[in-house]
């Protein structure tokens, strides 16, 4: 049975989003939740500590899925108004609603086929709906059934937001591994 809870254990966001050395310059899922020039800024452990501020904060940076008590995976939910999508010229605004984003789905290695991408969508949308969020959007890509590249997949497909019950919104003006990216969102009240 998976459980996704807020990800406020920093060790357990590391488990699923660190590096294997702690000076690489891996995302930590920082590039679209700071701002743009701190996220070039800051490298190697120096972005872990970032995330581990997130972490303490009283909104955590997203939810964690969990398998007994094995982190599996990871979904980074927020505000859209404090990440990199308030100011985006790709992803459109819908309207002036004080929407949440889901822009990040991370299942590890050992466990992916098994649901659990499922598992954090829902689980982000309750964390979005438990914080007051009105709406909560996606930006999933169209890739009509088709294979996308397991290093771009974090952003999800269409078919896995409908599932969760988002419908579509909009265009976006985005592309990832040559498939075109869709606004999907789901009314929370």
């Amino acid at each position: 049975m998976i459980e996704v809870r807020p990800a406020a254990v920093f060790d357990d966001v590391a488990a699923v989003l660190g590096p294997q050395r702690a000076d690489a310059n891996v995302c930590w899922c920082l590039s679209y939740r700071i701002p743009s020039k701190e996220n070039v800024v800051l490298r190697g452990p120096a972005r872990g500590e970032r995330v581990r501020e997130l972490c303490a904060e009283a909104v955590p940076p997203g939810v964690l899925a969990y398998d007994g008590e094995q982190v599996v995976g990871w979904a980074a939910v927020h505000p859209r108004a404090d990440t990199g999508f308030a100011h985006s010229r790709t992803i459109p605004h819908v309207d002036d609603l004080p929407v949440w984003s889901v822009w990040c789905i991370r299942v590890r290695p050992g466990h992916r086929g098994t649901g659990i991408s499922h598992a954090l969508l829902a689980g982000a949308v309750e964390f979005a709906r438990a914080n007051g969020a009105p709406a909560i959007e996606g930006y999933p890509v169209e890739n009509g059934g088709r294979k996308v590249d397991l290093t771009m997949a974090y952003v999800g497909t269409r078919a896995l937001f409908e599932r969760a019950g988002f419908v579509k919104a909009a265009d976006t003006g985005s592309v990832i591994n040559g498939f075109p990216r869709v606004l999907m969102r789901l009314p929370l009240r």
